[in-house]
Order: C-alpha cells, then structure tokens, then sequence
C-alpha cells in the first residue's frame, strides 16, 4: 500500500493532461518490467490479435512483439521503425501501418532508443484506429518521474515499468492505469 500511494502521487505530478491522483490506477506486483508487460496483454488481447511496437533493430523491447518473445508468439506483431536519415521513430510509418493492421496495442517504449518519445503523437495514432496505448518507461522511468523526460501519465492508456533501473529502487514491476483499466489490469497481474 505503501508503494503504490508513493507511486500514484509521484507519477501524478508528472501527468501531461487532465489525470489527477483519484484517476490512477497503480499495481506493484509484477516482479519485473516483461512481466508488467506479459498482464497488459493478458489484460486487452486474445492470442492472435495485432500488436505494434518499435522493432527490436531501431531499439525496440523484446516484450513489444518481437520473434523471439512470448509476444511475437502469441500476438500478430507489426512493428514499426526509424528513419534512416535522423534515426527517429517514423510517424508517418506509425500512423500508415496502424491503419493498415488497427493493432490492438499500440507500445510506445524503448530499450535503446536514445531520442524524447512523443507520446502525444502515439496517442492520436491509437485514438484514430481504436487501439489501447501503452508507454513502456522502464528505461526512462526516474526521467520521467524527475521532469526530465516528457511524461506518458494522462496520455497513455497503461504505463509499465520496472521499479530498479533508472527509478533505481528494489527490484520489480509497475503498472500504473486509467482507473477504467483497473480491473483488468489487476486480474491480469
């Protein structure tokens, strides 16, 4: 209980838009940020559903749909790119292919990926094609909870992340929600 109000009004301060402590849904059971990110699914889709996430060779996570991984598997996965003259994501590739499949899920997230995310721009691309939103901060976690990177909190459907990398607490995983989410998301974890 602890953690989750000291997560909910940390991550509140952050919010980019219209969600307040009250609208934040936190769960801190997941031992990590893959399985943080294993409930999301569980919690929105179906086995063979399409999902879209950066690609792992423009420095995407595993756990967005690549091959290798449980969500490449199970999920039809697009992923999307950057571009070859300023390596940044592709919008106009995002919102093209989101058309195209009308993913489920759209990942906005990285693990090696050294530009700001626009998560504004992520949430028009999901909202035209109806898709859940979900920001991925492990890696930029304690950037965004500082100000130094641009917040997802209000923007993004579902944010995951680990609670030890650049947040640099105790090893584990964190979900924080829209309170519409919460339901799902907690019988998912």
């Amino acid at each position: 209980e602890l953690a989750i109000a000291r997560v909910r009004s940390l991550f509140a301060k952050t919010r980019a838009v219209g969600t307040g402590e009250d609208d934040l849904h936190v769960n801190v059971q997941p031992y990590s940020g893959s399985p943080a990110n294993l409930a999301v699914y569980l919690a929105f889709c179906k086995a063979g559903d399409t999902i879209m996430g950066l690609s792992l060779a423009s420095g995407g996570h595993l756990t967005h749909g690549h091959a290798v991984s449980i969500s490449g598997k199970y999920f039809k996965s697009v992923p999307y790119g950057v571009r070859k003259s300023d390596c940044r994501i592709d919008m106009d590739e995002v919102r093209a292919l989101a058309r195209e499949h009308k993913p489920r899920l759209l990942w906005v997230g990285t693990s090696a990926y050294a530009r700001t995310l626009d998560f504004p721009a992520f949430r028009e691309v999901a909202d035209e094609v109806g898709a859940i939103l979900v920001a991925d901060i492990a890696h930029i976690a304690g950037l965004v909870a500082t100000g130094v990177h641009p917040s997802p909190v209000g923007i993004a459907d579902v944010i995951t992340s680990t609670t030890h990398k650049t947040f640099r607490g105790p090893r584990g995983g964190m979900i924080l929600c829209k309170k519409e989410h919460a339901a799902a998301i907690d019988k998912a974890v």
